[in-house]
C-alpha cells in the first residue's frame, strides 16, 4: 500500500497526532503490535522507539536519514572509502543524463526506504516512467501518524548510484547492524528463497538467533555468508552510530568492499511484530534511554 492511500486511511490518527502524539501512537502501538505501550518506563525494543521518535530531537538524524545528506556525515566520521560510486543528484528528475549512465544502475529518492529503481540492463528503461515515479516519490510525505519526524526534513531529491551484485552475479546480502549507545548487538540478513522474504536474526559473531521473528520467519537452512572482513564491519557500524541511541548501520560486502547502505532509527515505525517477546524485551535491554535512569 503506498503512503497516499494510508494517508487517506489514517487520516483520523493523523489528525490525532497533531493535538496528542502519545495517545495516537499509544492506540496504534496496540493495534500493530498487540500490548499497551508504556512511554514512561518502556521495557521492549518497540516500546523505546515509540520514546525516540517522540522525544529524542537529535537534528542529525534528520540528516542522516536521508540519503544524499547521509554522505556527507559519512565522511565526517572517516568512513567516506565506503560510500557506494555517486553518479549523478538533483532535483528534477527529467535531469537525470541517461545517455551518460552505464548499462546498470539504481535510482533512488532519498527520503523513503522503498523509492528505488534498479536497472540491471535485462531491457531498455522507461525514461518517462522513470520520471514519472520519482516526481510521484519526490512529492510522498511520510505518515505524520506514525511519529518518524525526522524524514523529509531535508528537502528530498534524485540520486542515482552504482549498481551493486555479489561476487559472480550472485544476490547480494545486506547485513543491516543494530548499533544501541554506539555499540553493536544484532545483525539481521533478508533472504528469500522460492519467493518468500525471511529475516534472520544473528548476534554479531554471526551465530543465528534461532526461532527468532522480525515481522518474517527465520530461514536455518540458507548459508549466509560470513564475511572475511565482519569486524571492518563492526568497526565502520560502531563509528557511524556514537551520536546516536540507536540507528541501524546497512552495510554490502562485495568484491571484497565493503559499501555503505544506510541509516536507520525506527524500524518498522517500532511497529513491527517481534517474537518471542522475551526477544523485544532482551533489545529493549541493550537500549539505555534517559528515561530508564529515573525509572
Amino acid at each position: 500500500m503506498d503512503n497516499l492511500k494510508k494517508n487517506a486511511i489514517l487520516t483520523p490518527f493523523n489528525l490525532l497526532y497533531r493535538v496528542s502524539p502519545e495517545l495516537t501512537l499509544k492506540i496504534l502501538f496496540r493495534l500493530k503490535v498487540g500490548y499497551p505501550l508504556n512511554l514512561k518506563h518502556p521495557r521492549t525494543y518497540n516500546e523505546k522507539l515509540q520514546w525516540i521518535k517522540l522525544y529524542d530531537r537529535n537534528p542529525l538524524m534528520a540528516k542522516c536519514c536521508d540519503k544524499y545528506a547521509v554522505r556527507s556525515y559519512v565522511k565526517s566520521k572517516g568512513c567516506g572509502t565506503y560510500l557506494n560510486d555517486l553518479l549523478w543528484q538533483g532535483f528534477d528528475p527529467a535531469d537525470i543524463p541517461f545517455d551518460d549512465l552505464p548499462e546498470r544502475y539504481v535510482v533512488k529518492v532519498t527520503h523513503g526506504s522503498t523509492f528505488n529503481i534498479i536497472v540491471d540492463g535485462a531491457e531498455p528503461v522507461d525514461r518517462r516512467e522513470v520520471v514519472r515515479k520519482c516526481r510521484k516519490w519526490l512529492r510522498a510525505k511520510f505518515l505524520p501518524c506514525y511519529g518518524e519526524w525526522f524524514y523529509g526534513v531535508e528537502r528530498p531529491r534524485v540520486i542515482v548510484e552504482k549498481y551493486l551484485e555479489g561476487d559472480g552475479g550472485e544476490a547480494l546480502f545486506d547485513y543491516k547492524i543494530f548499533c544501541f549507545n554506539g555499540e553493536p548487538k544484532m545483525i539481521y540478513v533478508d533472504t528469500w528463497r522460492d519467493g518468500e522474504h525471511h529475516i534472520n536474526a544473528y548476534d554479531t559473531e554471526l551465530n543465528l538467533f534461532g526461532g527468532v521473528k522480525l515481522g518474517y520467519p527465520n530461514d536455518e537452512s540458507c548459508d549466509v555468508e560470513r564475511p572475511e572482513v565482519l569486524g571492518e564491519m563492526l568497526e565502520v557500524a560502531r563509528a557511524l552510530s556514537q551520536d546516536f541511541h540507536h540507528v541501524r548501520v546497512d552495510l554490502y560486502y562485495t568484491h571484497g568492499k565493503i559499501v555503505f547502505g544506510e541509516l536507520t532509527f525506527t524500524k518498522g515505525a517500532g511497529f513491527g511484530k517481534i517474537e518471542p517477546i522475551s526477544f523485544d524485551e532482551k533489545m529493549g535491554d541493550w537500549l539505555k534511554l534517559p528515561c530508564d535512569e529515573v525509572a
